[in-house]
């Protein structure tokens, strides 16, 4: 049933460390622009051993909740059901309470990728790369599956993570190879790079970035720009950043909690501008 603006509903955003989160702006400012000036969205840190107890303290006027790390695997076991899209990379970061109190999870990370993807203009690519094999990198193989109709490259650090990658690829029916990360300057070649690593790590290739390079996704949204994706914007390549996935994975969020759609897109992205320009 669709958001009424006179209700009184929660929603908040879960996970350890929290305190970073730009969840509770993004969130907000579409409440604001919705009219639902009865909705509330907070912020709560909790680690995997405090989830069942979280989850059994909500009560009726919760509408959702969006999980972070370490929270997206291990809140599967407390749903009624999963979306085939979470099921795919065994991660949720979007719970919604349905009226009848079943809990369902989402992983809305997935298609929000596909979508700052297709706002940037790349429908459909003929093989890219991926930097680091962490979460977000299946997340990352899993929206490739949606876009990249040949071979994905996942530069990494360790054979182990080669193999996570590898069955990754399997499960995802994506054709993934996987090099050394030794050998990451060539991924920069590829028609679409994904970097899916934590702060700094790329920072020692931005020198080896192309004199043309094609399209840079990187998920990091602070600090922003990282040194990579400065140096490709500044030799002309397209530059997809972390907040891009951040605001259209947080617009599928808002429309499935409140059940109104479209969520207001270019609002809760100048929220998240301005927040971060104020950090």
């Amino acid at each position: 049933m669709p958001a009424r603006a006179t209700d009184a509903r929660r929603a908040a955003v879960l996970g350890k460390p929290i305190a970073h989160s730009l969840s509770p702006v993004l969130h907000r400012a579409a409440y604001e622009e919705l009219g639902l000036a009865g909705w509330s969205y907070d912020r709560f840190e909790v680690d995997e051993a405090a989830l069942p107890a979280f989850f059994q303290g909500l009560g009726p006027e919760w509408a959702g909740l969006s999980l972070t790390m370490p929270l997206k695997r291990a809140v599967i076991p407390l749903l009624d059901e999963i979306s085939e899209t979470a099921a795919a990379v065994d991660a949720v970061n979007t719970v919604v309470f349905d009226a009848d109190g079943r809990k369902r999870g989402d992983n809305t990370d997935i298609p929000g990728m596909v979508a700052a993807l297709r706002e940037h203009g790349i429908e459909q690519v003929g093989s890219a790369a991926i930097l680091g094999a962490g979460a977000t990198a299946s997340s990352a193989l899993a929206a490739l599956s949606r876009v990249c109709t040949g071979e994905v490259v996942a530069y990494v650090r360790s054979e182990p993570r080669a193999e996570e990658m590898r069955q990754w690829g399997r499960r995802l029916e994506v054709d993934v190879r996987t090099a050394d990360w030794s050998d990451a300057a060539e991924a920069l070649r590829a028609p679409l790079v994904i970097a899916t690593t934590p702060a700094g790590t790329t920072d020692a290739l931005a020198a080896a970035v192309p004199e043309r390079p094609a399209t840079l996704f990187d998920v990091l949204y602070e600090p922003w720009p990282t040194e990579l994706a400065a140096r490709w914007s500044m030799y002309g390549g397209a530059v997809v950043g972390g907040l891009d996935l951040l605001v259209h994975q947080a617009v599928l969020q808002v429309e499935q909690m409140t059940g109104l759609a479209p969520a207001p897109l270019e609002a809760m992205r100048r929220a998240g501008e301005q927040a971060l320009a104020a950090r």
